[in-house]
């Protein structure tokens, strides 16, 4: 056998493994669709988009578009974040009356970033089955490109356009002991970079991953010091969707930490938080970025008090 013909022996038997699962009526299914590269879509997928009756979608529009691309046509339901609680009676209606619904979005996971999560909600609330299919997440796609080695993650999506809110959440998770992934529209990448590095320090690294999967996809990390500067070399980096991963912030063991403070706590009566962090590493051989997030946490402490 030919190395064609056990590829094409092989996407068979995968193809009889999808279509003899089991596809219950009456269920809402949760599609992830492509993110970028339209080959980026589970045969599942495919398979019970074809099977719906219809198919509930952020825009009909691009998602006629995609079907297309597969050579599937379904009746479209406009299921956008202005009609989600309105769409998902009449969704309800129609798992009721027997019917299999998918929901997607224009592009990745619906719930996530995306619409979605309300419809989920209703249909689980009437205590109806909702099945996911997974597929492409630019998150967790981003996550494991980025090469930040910790065993947790904190998904904190878009942040607020106004630069209070923004600055209020940054701020939140400053000290989170997990990798931090933020969504960045391209026009308000520069600005968002510049508040992350105000509240996390220069040293802080930053990975940036735009247009993830799609043809000008670029992942580039540094030192948030150096953020800026990569978004300016090249002006094609202020376009296209932006995942931005920043690494956890560092601990300090209980023991070390009460020594880090009392350490702290005098060069913070006679330097800034950047100095007195500095010289605090070179005391007790602790990393400088803990020691300056801790710092923060003390000059902020003093300041509530």
């Amino acid at each position: 056998m030919s190395t064609t013909d056990n590829a094409l022996f092989t996407s068979a038997s995968i193809m009889e493994t999808v279509t003899r699962q089991n596809y219950p009526a009456g269920t809402l299914y949760v599609v992830a669709t492509p993110i970028g590269n339209v080959a980026d879509i589970s045969l599942r997928a495919l398979h019970l988009l074809s099977l719906a009756d219809a198919i509930a979608c952020e825009d009909t529009r691009n998602t006629a578009q995609l079907l297309s691309r597969y050579g599937i046509s379904k009746p479209l339901i406009a299921a956008h974040q202005h009609n989600e609680r309105e769409v998902a009676e009449k969704i309800l209606s129609r798992l009721q009356a027997g019917e299999r619904i998918a929901l997607v979005s224009d592009a990745g996971t619906p719930g996530v970033s995306d619409p979605g999560a309300k419809i989920v909600d209703a249909i689980k609330l009437a205590g109806l089955p909702v099945t996911p299919l997974p597929g492409a997440s630019a998150a967790i796609s981003a996550l494991s490109a980025s090469g930040l080695i910790h065993d947790r993650f904190y998904f904190v999506g878009f942040l607020p356009s106004k630069s209070g809110q923004r600055e209020s959440i940054l701020r939140e998770v400053q000290n989170t002991a997990a990798s931090l992934i933020f969504y960045e529209a391209p026009h308000r990448i520069i600005e968002s970079v510049q508040a992350m590095r105000e509240v996390f320090g220069d040293s802080r690294r930053i990975v940036l991953a735009r247009e993830v999967s799609k043809l000008f996809e670029e992942i580039h990390r540094c030192p948030l010091s150096e953020a800026a500067h990569w978004l300016a070399a090249d002006a094609h980096r202020e376009k296209g969707e932006y995942v931005i991963l920043i690494e956890a912030a560092a601990t300090i063991e209980d023991d070390e930490q009460l020594e880090a403070r009392r350490v702290l706590s005098i060069l913070l009566e006679e330097c800034s938080v950047k100095q007195a962090a500095s010289l605090a590493a070179k005391l007790t051989g602790l990393k400088k970025n803990a020691l300056y997030q801790l710092a923060l946490e003390m000059k902020q402490d003093e300041g509530d008090a």
